[in-house]
């Protein structure tokens, strides 16, 4: 998967686009994400498992979703409204 997943500073995740830079989905509980996982072809077992791995083991932190950012496909300005949603305080 070209993106990575990342905790919200409202304790959520939310997945990266490494191919739009910009985040794709976000405010995710652990079951959404399992179910995103599941919308590529996976069985809930599956699902379940690839997630735990990527939570466990892979998790990045909320600082590289605004460091890798770039205003392509979505402007600086609703950026910056995106980071208000979910729970981000400090300046940018």
């Amino acid at each position: 998967m070209a993106g990575f997943i990342a905790k919200q500073p409202n304790g959520l995740y939310c997945r990266f686009s490494t191919i739009v830079d910009a985040p794709t989905h976000y405010n995710m509980t652990f079951e959404d994400y399992i179910n995103l996982i599941k919308e590529r072809g996976y069985n809930h077992e599956a699902a379940v498992k690839e997630a735990k791995e990527v939570i466990e083991h892979h998790l990045k932190t909320f600082e590289e979703v605004i460091e890798r950012f770039v205003p392509n496909n979505m402007s600086k300005e609703a950026f910056k409204e995106w980071l208000k949603i979910v729970g981000y305080k400090d300046k940018i």
